[in-house]
This record gives structure tokens, sequence and C-alpha cells, in this order.
């Protein structure tokens, strides 16, 4: 078995940062009216600027295989070239298509000229960290000498007024308020677009930073708690989710059925308490001293959630001081499966971390309360 280190990270944030106001420029209006609940919930998310790959009429200026490919593109230098990828492993929520795969588009826009091995892991928030934990088994068990491996997201495309409006006009047609629902609409202004891509090897690079990977560890709750975080689907009285394929396709648009939906309940009661439920297990399992931990990167979609964390964490006998945290959520937005690579990118490059250093990844998925941890060491 080798020893796995992330040796180089890139990020690609499209186009210029777009701030709270300017958001409906990009994203259109629902009904020809501004939202009701936007100021509210971008109040509690805390998030004041994101980026779209959209321009300010709402058109697309990229594909998510192309954020992805930029993303994998700031990784290569003299050291490690295109020709050198061998395999290639990416994970997202909102790929460009049903098929095929993302990672064949991604190997698509990347011009390698030749063939590689590719993966690809599909979900939520978790995706990426699955994409990751390919790349850092296949070199660890010594199957592959480097793994480029990335997280993305467009989502902005699913959350243009448009994939709303039929909806909006069946609901006036039914004489109700054409005011789309709120499990339908909280999303539109939490998530955002952007990618980050990390390159692993078998050795550290000389002359430069380096994070070894100590671990890569999951969790899911889905044999405890119903869906929460759902797309493609409606979810029925009794929890249970009723697929897309069997709605005729007229619902497609006036239910909004591939809208992304989020049932706030839900997420209130079990995101914070799992999270720390998962967490706490990995430290008993690695006997880990939380006291040890220098960087806790954890991946939270609002700020809402920022506080309510750090106590969840500090009642299962985890209490990273303030200071020990890092977050980048207000400027960059909630990127999704992409949010941890580029978090992580600008802490590497940073400056700032030192050899020795522990950073602790926390990856959160509300689709149906799935988590992700990693440790990384500093050399």
């Amino acid at each position: 078995m080798y020893d796995v280190f992330i040796t180089k990270a890139s990020k690609y944030l499209p186009n210029e940062p777009v701030s709270n106001d300017e958001m409906e420029k990009y994203l259109g209006l629902i009904n020809d009216a501004p939202s009701k609940a936007r100021s509210l919930i971008l109040r509690n998310n805390k998030i004041t600027t994101r980026y779209y790959a959209l321009d300010k009429e709402g058109n697309p200026t990229h594909s998510n295989a192309q954020l992805t490919a930029k993303a994998i593109e700031g990784l290569f230098d003299d050291n490690f070239k295109k020709e050198d990828m061998k395999l290639l492993s990416v994970g997202t929520t909102s790929p460009d298509q049903i098929q095929p795969s993302h990672a064949s588009m991604v190997h698509g826009e990347l011009n390698i000229g030749k063939s590689i091995e590719i993966n690809t892991a599909t979900g939520l928030c978790n995706s990426g960290m699955n994409a990751l934990n390919y790349g850092f088994l296949s070199v660890k068990a010594g199957v592959q000498e480097s793994a480029v491996c990335a997280g993305s997201e467009r989502m902005s495309a699913w959350m243009t007024a448009d994939k709303f409006n039929h909806e909006a006009e069946n609901l006036k047609l039914l004489e109700e308020r054409p005011i789309i629902a709120f499990k339908r609409e909280f999303l539109r202004w939490m998530l955002s677009d952007g990618a980050g891509a990390f390159l692993l090897q078998n050795k550290p690079r000389e002359n430069s930073i380096s994070l070894k990977v100590e671990f890569i560890d999951f969790y899911s709750y889905a044999h405890e708690i119903e869906a929460c975080m759902y797309a493609g689907c409606e979810k029925q009285e009794d929890g249970s989710l009723k697929s897309w394929a069997d709605y005729p396709s007229d619902s497609w648009l006036k239910d909004s059925i591939f809208a992304i939906k989020q049932d706030t309940k839900i997420l209130d009661k079990y995101i914070l308490v799992k999270g720390a439920e998962s967490l706490r297990a990995s430290f008993d399992k690695h006997n880990l001293d939380p006291e040890k931990i220098d960087h806790v990167l954890a991946h939270i979609s609002s700020g809402y959630f920022k506080d309510g964390l750090k106590e969840e964490f500090a009642k299962k006998g985890m209490d990273f001081p303030a200071e020990k945290w890092f977050y980048n959520l207000s400027s960059i937005g909630n990127i999704g499966a992409g949010s941890i690579f580029v978090a992580l990118e600008e802490l590497m490059n940073s400056g700032t971390l030192k050899k020795g250093e522990k950073v602790l990844l926390c990856v959160p998925e509300s689709g149906r309360f799935a988590y992700s941890c990693s440790l990384l060491t500093v050399c």
C-alpha cells in the first residue's frame, strides 16, 4: 500500500462574482415578480457573492464539463503535464446530461489525446468526496501512480425562472396564488456554480506544500431517515419518492418535477446532529485527539448552520476553537460537490499551512443524510 498526497489544488469560478441584489438579473423573475422569500433566505445563509455560469440575460456561458475541465487544467505544469493523466475521477450533483457520464464529457473537454481510466460519482455534496475516495484508493493500492479528482456544480441552469414559470401559470389556472412552494424556491438562493480539482500522487511534491491523505470515511443514515433534498421526483405522504418516470410528461413542467427541493423541517432536525454523530465515530475509529486538529474545513450550505455545527461537535467532545475553522461560503457561495475542493484549494494556496499540521474535512449531504470526513497532514 502506498501513501497518497494531494500535491496540487486548483479551482475555476466562472465570470464575475454576483451580489445578492443582482441574483434575479441572472436567474430571472418567476411570474414576472420579485421573490418575497429571497431576502429572508439570503439573510440567513450569509452568502454575499457567488458565481454563475450565466450572463445577465440568463444565457449559459459554460457547461458543467467545461467548468470542471478548466479547474483541472490548473493542475498541469512542468511537473505534471496533461499527457501524464491516467485516472480522472469526478463528482457532481448537476451533470449536463443523464448520459453519457460526466467524466466522459470532462475527458472530451480536456483534449488529452489518449484513453484514460474515468470514474463518475453521482449524488449530492458527497459526490465530490466519493470521487476523491476513488482516486485515493486507486493510488493507495498502487493501481495508478496519480489521479486527478474534481468536484463541480452548474446549478444556475436548474434555477432560471423559465424552469418554474409553467408551474406558476398552472397555479393561476387553478385560481391559487401563483407562488412557488418554499421547498422549491428555497434552493434558488442557496446554490451556485464552480469547480475544484486535486492532483493525487504517491509521493509529496518537493519544495512545495503537499497534503498526505490519512483516511476518508463515509456514513449514511438512509436506513433511519426519509429523503430531505431531492430532484426528478416528488415526495409522497408516506415519505417515499415517486420518480419522474412515473408521472405523465405534462406534469414535468407544470409541477416542476425536476426542480431541486428541500424539506427544511427535516433538514433542521437532523443535519447537524447526524454530522456530529458521524464525525465522533471517525474520531473513535482512528483514535484521534480533537486538540491535535489545526484546521477544520466543514462544508455548510448556509451560514445559518455555522454556530450550531460548532456546538454539536462540542457536545460530542470535539470542541474546536473558532480560530481553527476555515470558511469561504460568504464570498464563494454553496457549490455543493465542489465546495470542499474550492475551500481546501484556498487554504492550501494561502501560504499559511505549516508542516505537521492536521487538516480536517467534513462534508454533509442532506439528500438522505450522508456524511464524509477526511484527515490530511501537511508535509
